[in-house]
């Protein structure tokens, strides 16, 4: 319909009517022709440079500039560039069989001049392709057609011939290539290249002479152009201008580069060029200090410190770095914090405080000098200022894992969950593999009683490090917490069989086999706790009971017997005893019970002379500690069955304690089961079983002692 209202605004009904202010218009939106309510209008979307669509763009636009120059080059009727470009497309997308084979079309021109260039290429590509023998071949084709006044070229080329010969093993011919180029032209990896030949071949003197020469190559970089005179202004701006600029830069990089070099084949050669490795290092600092790197004395002999360190030799490691402390400030600092580091691990944490001062008086700015600060006044309890101290080495390098690993641990003992868990998830994503972190994020989770978090980042330490028993019986812990039985046991298995001596866990699966009922299985861990603890009478008690439970009453008498052998003044020994001979029917029972006795007598003669030396106040503290006590053993008969049990097995002597039989704690006379109350079996008749075997509740009669 053309009268029909669109947006409140009537439209004319034919071109003779005019277009603009109507009645009608109040019923829609308000006048506003130019559109000015509606606002600015939106920014435009900036470009994302990473964005695919971008990628795509900057290829095709290279495409096109290479078409673009093939397409000119054949217009020219140069059809040899044409296919050189096509060579080096192939190459570059690993298409090596097409790309030799375009080389190929134009090698075979005789009338190319730059064939030895491309042949240096062909040889590229074959060592590309670990063919050590082609390109070796072509490489020295290209050596005989490059000219000789092209030196560098012919440097160059000769250089890939030693590398193609080291990696193909053959160290005597790349001896022979670094060589020549060390008479010819020595440069920087040549001089590195051929120290490591001469290693592998295990020449000692030629190794000192390869060193030497690689030291004697020059820098060719002049430091006074960049000290600014301080009369002329003019001269001052400019040496300001070119302080900073590319060519200084690659200054820097030349320099870093060398002294990487002669760093490593100093640390290569050192251990083997001398009878012993101080010697080498020795002869190694002899030889720099007469050369243009003196600065690198000092930090030869750091190394050869951190040398004596691995070979566990503390003294003379600390003999060398309290010589350095004397040095310029980045030396004294680098040998204060190795010596803050030493005596920190041998628990002198004055000292240790001491040289971490130093350290860090020498340079501030080192984050290694702060984080052996911080871990000195961690060890003092002032985790607040160790904070402090780690934030700072975390602001001078960001990437100081060991700084921001320790401030988690920092937080979690000033109980800030949140910040520890933060430090530990950025340190996560720095070290994505360290079993260290992600135990650590699984415990704060865990004290944040997050289980199952706990449980998930728990998994990915066992997939780190599968073989940890630790671990593994954490996760059984939890999974035991959680009430998921079998997880715990498979856990609790697993860490028991590689680490078959951690007691917490032979304890838990001994009780996980007595609440299932299979005596014979629980038989086994208890017998191995009782080889792990001699001393703790409560194991051998348990496989005497478990023997008794799987219906093996010899084999119980003969394991009681054997425990008060070992152990003649154990009163619930001899109850078991007592009892077991006379359900047999065994003459031993009076015996026994005579010995039983005469145990109780000294334990009540014991007993009074103690409550004879305690004042009023002590027998009500004492009374008071003992209703306690037995408040708790009523908290634990309230639990599930396997808390009854692991309360029972705390119940006897403890695990870490040897047994005493002069022992002053209270004993209860009544006999006492250590696995409880043997568990009734389902009625599967109208008239009720009596369990004979069960007699955990029944007291000792008068009857069984002698008069």
């Amino acid at each position: 319909m053309t009268g029909a209202i669109q947006d409140g605004v009537t439209r004319p009904m034919t071109a003779v009517r005019a277009a603009g202010f109507t009645k009608a218009a109040l019923r829609g939106s308000a006048f506003d022709p130019l559109g000015q309510s509606r606002g600015p209008a939106p920014p435009l979307e900036a470009k994302k440079k990473d964005s695919p669509e971008e990628k795509i763009k900057q290829l095709e636009k290279e495409v096109n500039e290479l078409v673009e120059e093939s397409c000119i080059a054949s217009s020219c009727g140069d059809l040899k560039l044409v296919l050189f470009n096509l060579a080096s497309q192939y190459s570059v997308n690993e298409m090596y069989a097409e790309a030799l084979n375009t080389y190929q079309v134009i090698v075979k021109n005789k009338m190319f001049s730059n064939a030895g260039i491309l042949k240096m290429n062909m040889g590229n590509i074959y060592l590309k392709q670990r063919n050590y023998s082609k390109a070796i071949k072509f490489y020295r084709m290209a050596l005989d057609q490059v000219p000789s006044v092209n030196k560098q070229m012919r440097i160059k080329i000769m250089q890939n011939i030693g590398v193609t010969f080291i990696q193909a093993g053959q160290y005597s011919d790349a001896i022979n290539s670094y060589e020549h180029i060390m008479s010819m032209a020595p440069n920087l990896k040549a001089g590195y290249n051929l120290t490591i030949c001469y290693f592998a071949v295990g020449d000692r003197e030629k190794m000192k002479k390869a060193f030497q020469k690689l030291i004697a190559v020059p820098l060719e970089i002049d430091e006074d152009k960049y000290i600014s005179p301080s009369d002329d202004p003019h001269t001052n701006l400019v040496t300001e201008a070119i302080k900073n600029d590319h060519l200084r830069q690659m200054e820097r990089e030349r320099k870093a580069m060398a002294e990487k070099y002669i760093m490593t084949s100093a640390k290569l050669i050192a251990p083997v060029i001398e009878t012993s490795f101080a010697a080498g290092y020795d002869w190694c600092v002899e030889v720099v200090k007469a050369s243009q790197y003196v600065e690198l004395a000092n930090d030869l002999e750091i190394n050869k410190a951190v040398t004596y360190l691995r070979q566990k030799d503390y003294n003379q490691a600390v003999e060398i770095l309290k010589m350095l402390e004397k040095k310029d400030s980045r030396v004294k600092s680098a040998a204060a914090t190795n010596l803050s580091a030493l005596y920190y691990m041998g628990k002198d944490f004055a000292q240790a405080s001491s040289y971490a001062d130093i350290a860090v008086n020498s340079d501030r700015y080192n984050p290694a000098a702060l984080t052996n600060k911080g871990n000195t006044v961690f060890a003092n309890g002032d985790y607040e200022k160790a904070a402090e101290f780690y934030k700072e080495a975390l602001r001078n390098d960001s990437s100081c894992t060991e700084a921001l690993y320790n401030i988690g641990l920092t937080y979690e003992k000033l109980n800030r969950l949140d910040e520890a868990l933060d430090c530990f998830l950025k340190l996560h994503a720095i070290l994505r593999n360290s079993a260290e972190v992600l135990y650590q994020i699984a415990n704060i989770y865990e004290l944040m009683e997050n289980p199952s978090q706990a449980i998930e980042w728990l998994m990915q330490v066992v997939s780190v490090v599968p073989t940890d028993p630790q671990v593994l019986s954490k996760l059984g812990e939890l999974y035991d917490h959680e009430g998921d039985k079998s997880q715990a046991f498979q856990y609790y298995y697993e860490s028991y069989r590689y680490f078959p001596c951690n007691i917490e866990v032979i304890e838990w699966l001994g009780a996980y086999y007595i609440d299932t009922q299979f005596w014979e299985k629980a038989i086994q861990y208890f017998e191995r706790a009782s080889l792990i603890q001699p001393t703790q009478v409560k194991w051998q008690l348990m496989v005497a009971s478990c023997f008794r439970r799987s219906g093996n009453y010899q084999k119980a008498l003969d394991t009681y017997k054997d425990t008060h052998r070992k152990f003649p003044e154990n009163v619930e020994c001899l109850r078991f005893l007592v009892r077991l001979c006379t359900d047999l029917g065994l003459k031993d029972a009076q015996e026994y019970a005579r010995k039983l006795k005469r145990l109780e007598k000294m334990k009540e003669i014991r007993e009074q002379r103690i409550k004879s030396g305690r004042d009023g106040s002590g027998g009500s503290r004492g009374k008071r500690e003992g209703s306690a006590s037995g408040d708790s053993g009523q908290n634990y008969s309230a639990g599930s069955k396997g808390e009854r049990l692991s309360a029972r097995l705390r119940a006897l002597p403890g695990t870490n304690e040897p047994y005493e039989s002069s022992s002053n704690k209270e004993i209860d006379a009544s006999y006492v089961d250590p696995l409880g109350p043997q568990i009734e079996r389902p009625k599967t008749a109208a008239k009720k079983r009596i369990d004979e075997d069960d007699f955990a509740d029944e007291e000792l009669g008068d009857d069984l002692l002698p008069e």
